[in-house]
């Protein structure tokens, strides 16, 4: 039975290598331009006609220029304060994440960069599989080559999902406040951080126990 995983593992290897070839980005085009639509997003609206309760989808991409400083720090404060200095993976936050999910004994932080986030989203499906953090970590590594940190924090900015079907920071304003994402002051944007990594349960309308304390913590660092 082993030599014959032995065998197959070259075969394997390449059809692998064939796949990451055929959903390879043209990186060009995400480097500029429109903001294009996320396979979470395609996602989402597919699963929608299985889930008739589910809301409509909300996502309007706006320009990085007209988001407020304060969003785009309490993101990084909130899910990757190394974003500016590592080239889409973040070792020592893998190893805090690691140690931290086996100290509670079960899985809290997955450690994952803006980078790493944005890969997901854009290019990948919402489904588990063992092979998709190995296809993320490849395209991290071409997408950080071929957009620049700005680039890729306005397409992380359009694409990251702040509450069911609620898709970018602008479309959350609207919904959660009634303002575009250029008002958001720098107390909602903290809250809009503290909706990830989980906006279905935790944000500014169901204000969770857990939401407030990762309000709290993210105010502490802003």
């Amino acid at each position: 039975m082993l030599r014959i995983g032995i065998r197959l593992l070259p075969i394997l290897i390449m059809m692998d290598l064939g796949y990451l070839i055929g959903i390879w980005p043209d990186w060009d085009s995400y480097a500029e331009g429109p903001i294009q639509r996320s396979s979470f997003i395609s996602s989402y609206e597919f699963e929608r006609h299985r889930h008739k309760d589910w809301p409509r989808l909300r996502w309007n991409p706006v320009r990085i220029e007209t988001v407020p400083r304060g969003m785009i720090r309490a993101l990084i404060v909130a899910e990757d304060a190394n974003f500016y200095s590592h080239r889409g993976v973040d070792i020592d936050a893998l190893k805090e994440a690691m140690e931290y999910n086996l100290s509670e004994k079960r899985l809290v932080y997955g450690g994952s960069t803006i980078s790493q986030q944005t890969v997901k989203n854009v290019f990948l499906s919402p489904s588990r599989n063992p092979l998709r953090k190995w296809h993320e970590l490849v395209l991290t590594i071409g997408m950080e080559r071929s957009l620049s940190k700005k680039r890729i924090l306005e397409h992380y900015l359009n694409v990251a999902e702040f509450g069911r079907g609620i898709y970018g920071v602008d479309a959350a304003a609207r919904y959660y406040w009634g303002i575009p994402a250029s008002r958001l002051s720098n107390r909602q944007a903290i809250e809009l951080a503290a909706t990830l990594p989980s906006p279905v349960d935790n944000n500014p309308k169901t204000r969770t126990k857990s939401f407030s304390q990762r309000v709290k913590k993210i105010q502490r660092y802003f």
